[in-house]
């Protein structure tokens, strides 16, 4: 496992569409490896393929870091969304700039594990805030694109 370099906006790769991941082969499981590393390294909660360089739609997230047990979705597809939350968001490729979002409260995402098995993610609060922030790298979209007010927090967690 390695770290890898977390592209900044202004990088052009950041504002493209992601491809499906077809199959796990050894390099894919190398880049969920490096991606885990890197989310834990730059202490983040979430980190997209896209974030370091790779158009790929997988994404990492980890809620709780302290407890190192990361999620690993692939292909995410949101089925549901329902509610409301206005979010305080921070990206790790937006360095030093946080706002508030609208996001919803709750989602339901299928997708693919590690494993690439059929998972279904019921996901509120901030989880579902994170899995919708991760969704939005691979569609080439920043928080900052649908940020409603800046925010002055520095305790927002970085995704």
């Amino acid at each position: 496992m390695a770290t890898r370099t977390v592209r900044i906006i202004g990088d052009e790769l950041l504002r493209k569409q992601s491809r499906e991941v077809e199959e796990i082969t050894p390099r894919i499981s190398e880049l969920i490896d490096d991606m885990i590393e890197t989310m834990y390294a730059e202490d983040g909660v979430g980190l997209a393929a896209p974030q370091v360089g790779v158009l790929r739609r997988i994404i990492v997230i980890d809620i709780h870091p302290k407890q190192k047990d990361p999620m690993v979705i692939i292909n995410p597809e949101v089925v549901l969304q329902e509610g409301e939350q206005i979010t305080s968001e921070g990206c790790l490729s937006v360095p030093e700039i946080s706002g508030k979002c609208k996001r919803p409260e709750h989602v339901i995402v299928k997708a693919k594990d590690r494993d690439f098995k059929d998972i279904t993610i019921d996901a509120e609060g901030l989880l579902a805030k994170c899995i919708m922030h991760e969704i939005d790298h691979l569609n080439g979209v920043l928080f900052v694109d649908i940020m409603i007010e800046n925010d002055d927090d520095d305790s927002v967690e970085k995704d």
